[in-house]
């Protein structure tokens, strides 16, 4: 039995699967998001223990006789958090989270450096990844950058409640800037940006491979017959890849969750740092993936749910509605989806959303769509900006709560000019793909080739052909009011 763990922004979701890769049982338990001020986005890491403890005993509960015969645990965890340990083991202040911006004039510290910090990272500075965080705590929480014995993400404390050992994986590594991406180590050049060094980073590993046992205390509390094998794991994104056998080129996916992201797989190290590309490690060895992140996707439709007084499913059937009246569409409102500002193609943390040609005419359902056409239209500004340097995918499968609806994936089709496919992928994605890469350590099983295996597809969409020149119109428009706005956005915000 092998156990995936997944630590999200709003939950820990956890599995259990036997040798076959069935599901046996599934468990989550919510954590809570501070958000102190504007641009702040904070965790309390017991609250991760708190809810990990509380899923395992849920499995337990489930399935006592599969658990206790767990033979490893994979874990994944959303990136780029800053968690701060002293020399005690103890953390020192909240974990400022992925999509905190407070540390945007760090960030032209960290790159005025004499010598090329992007060229060793692969990617641009950004407020969202870890190591301005901490530029950002030596320049105004200085108690706390001096106490630092240990910075670890997310996930890799979660690995150290669970095993006391400090480990991370090449994945969730790329995403703090510490890490030379090509090479897969972590870089002293870098570091030194931070006024950090090796000492204060955990050790490094892919992620199928072995990072300690669990720590007796836990393996008796939960009654564990083996000494269960903590492995590497992945950050959030490679986890679900890997959850949807997507760890070679030619793949690709689209994640219309709380961020929204587009992911694919590469041979090589690749990078364009200029439209603000994650240029990442995959988690197996000699992989690579690129992806585009824009910070605010279906939260945009949750947020427009909660402002208009209308479910989700009422959304958009009304905008399925809507968008069958080309001279609705015509003269609807745009909508720039940057409520917590923006990384690609802009890293931007100062713009934030706005609508534009709104009218007398304008009503709920208007504004409704501008907000479904905004986000889509920002994944094609993340899929275009991957195409400058890889165009070496062609299948795009679709996951994340807004692929459920066949509406919005038929726009982004459109958008795209490509097919895509919508496979039974759940919730549970990158918890499965954590669960896969534990196996890797079982000897029972005999060729590891078989572990990963790609998802099957349950529908295609094609494009709207007589969509396709209306919506290329409106693109063009909604990326001139980003030109517009980006100037004056700054001085917006207090």
């Amino acid at each position: 039995m092998f156990i995936g763990i997944d630590l999200g922004t709003s939950s820990v979701k956890m599995i259990l699967v036997d040798q076959n890769q069935n599901i046996l049982a599934t468990s989550d338990s919510p954590v809570t998001v501070q958000n102190p001020k504007d641009g702040y986005s904070e965790q309390n890491p017991e609250e991760w223990i708190s809810a990990t403890l509380e899923c395992l005993e849920s499995l337990k509960s489930k399935k006592p006789k599969e658990f206790i015969e767990t033979i490893s645990i994979g874990i994944s965890g959303h990136m780029h958090g800053a968690t701060l340990i002293d020399s005690s083991g103890n953390v020192i202040r909240p974990c400022i989270l992925w999509n905190d911006t407070r540390s945007h004039k760090e960030c032209e510290e960290f790159e005025n450096q004499g010598f090329d910090v992007r060229s060793i990272s692969g990617n641009i500075t950004m407020p969202g990844f870890t190591a301005p965080k901490i530029n950002w705590l030596k320049n105004n929480e200085i108690e706390s950058f001096k106490k630092i014995s240990k910075v670890l993400l997310p996930k890799d404390y979660l690995r150290f409640y669970l095993t006391g050992e400090y480990y991370s994986e090449m994945s969730d590594a790329s995403g703090t800037l510490w890490l030379d991406v090509k090479e897969r180590k972590w870089s002293e050049k870098l570091l030194s940006c931070s006024e950090l060094d090796i000492k204060n980073m955990p050790t490094l590993v892919e992620g199928n491979q072995e990072t300690g046992n669990l720590k007796n205390s836990i393996k008796d509390k939960f009654n564990f017959k083996n000494d269960v094998i903590v492995v590497g794991g992945a950050g959030d994104n490679a986890a679900a890849a890997a959850g949807m056998g997507i760890i070679n080129q030619k793949q690709s996916f689209i994640s219309l969750g709380t961020s929204g992201v587009f992911f694919t797989p590469t041979q090589n190290f690749l990078s364009n740092t200029g439209d603000a590309v994650h240029s990442f490690c995959h988690c197996l060895p000699n992989k690579w993936h690129l992806m585009s992140v824009m910070l605010s996707a279906s939260n945009c439709l949750d947020w427009i749910c909660s402002i208009t007084n209308t479910s989700i499913t009422e959304t958009l059937k009304n905008v399925e509605k809507y968008f069958n009246d080309p001279n609705l569409v015509s003269n609807s409102s745009f909508f720039l989806p940057y409520l917590s500002g923006e990384r690609t193609p802009h890293n931007d943390p100062h713009i934030r959303g706005s609508f534009h040609a709104m009218k007398t005419t304008t009503d709920a359902t208007n504004l409704q769509y501008a907000v479904i056409e905004g986000v889509s239209f920002g994944i094609l500004d993340g899929v275009n900006s991957i195409l400058k340097v890889n165009d070496n995918f062609d299948k795009i499968f679709m996951v994340g709560g807004g692929s459920r609806s066949s509406f919005w994936i038929e726009l982004i089709a459109s958008l795209l000019q490509r097919n895509l496919s919508v496979c039974n992928q759940s919730e549970y994605g990158a918890a499965l793909g954590v669960a896969r890469l534990a196996m890797y350590v079982d000897n029972n099983i005999k060729d590891q080739n078989d572990i990963i295996k790609e998802i099957k597809i349950s529908k295609e969409y094609q494009p709207k052909i007589d969509s396709i020149d209306l919506l290329k119109k409106r693109y063009t428009i909604w990326k001139d009011l980003y030109t517009s706005n980006k100037n004056i956005a700054p001085t917006l915000l207090t």
